[in-house]
């Protein structure tokens, strides 16, 4: 019954990080952020293996979730930091998210609750000519912490995942220990002894 449970549980949330990670995908995408499109899309693999191991009794591939739910941990409290500019780290970096191949930005700097984005004609004289000039104002929360929220959701998902994930490992080494504990009996037991018969065959004559 525990380890029904423990596994149900650990289900859902692998379910709920699918969830996330692939709305956060589609975000990052839209705003064309190179580095967390490749650790989503890892993050995304190794779930799925995850969930796989969960179901069908595979402790090494939940081993390995829990493992990678470490790095993922801290790749989102790097991001949180990032965002909020902790230390020398600026979100003005062009390098950190995008790896240098574009002036893109968050998707939600543009897109958030309530923002109004207005065009600035004529441009600056020193804007690229492939890049529009705009000003962007009324939004209800700024976008840098729209992105340290959805950071903070997978950091609470995957501390969850990764207290099922031990758990389930645990439960899943006790039961195979018991089936080889049931196992060696079966394999050792005593077996009485056998009887063996002393009934021997005479030879039969037919009168005629």
């Amino acid at each position: 019954m525990g380890c029904c449970s423990g596994r149900c549980t650990l289900a859902f949330i692998c379910g709920m990080q699918l969830v996330s990670v692939l709305e956060r995908q589609v975000i990052d995408f839209l705003g064309y952020q190179w580095a967390p499109i490749l650790t989503n899309f890892l993050h995304i693999i190794v779930v799925i293996l995850g969930l796989f191991g969960t179901i069908q009794f595979r402790p090494k591939y939940v081993t390995g979730y829990a493992a990678w739910l470490v790095i993922w941990m801290t790749w989102n409290v790097f991001i949180i930091c990032f965002y909020l500019e902790v230390g020398d780290l600026s979100r003005e970096s062009d390098l950190v998210l995008t790896f240098n191949l574009s002036m893109h930005r968050s998707w939600w700097m543009e897109n958030g609750p309530g923002c109004r984005v207005t065009p600035i004609t004529p441009p600056p004289s020193w804007a690229p000519e492939d890049h529009r000039y705009i000003s962007i104002s009324d939004c209800l929360m700024n976008f840098e912490f729209i992105e340290v929220a959805h950071s903070s959701l997978q950091i609470l998902l995957a501390l969850a995942g990764f207290i099922y994930a031990c758990y389930v490992v645990k439960l899943i080494s006790e039961e195979e220990d018991s089936f080889d504990f049931i196992g060696g009996f079966d394999s050792y037991g005593y077996q009485g002894p056998q009887k063996t018969s002393h009934l021997q065959l005479q030879p039969m004559y037919m009168s005629k």
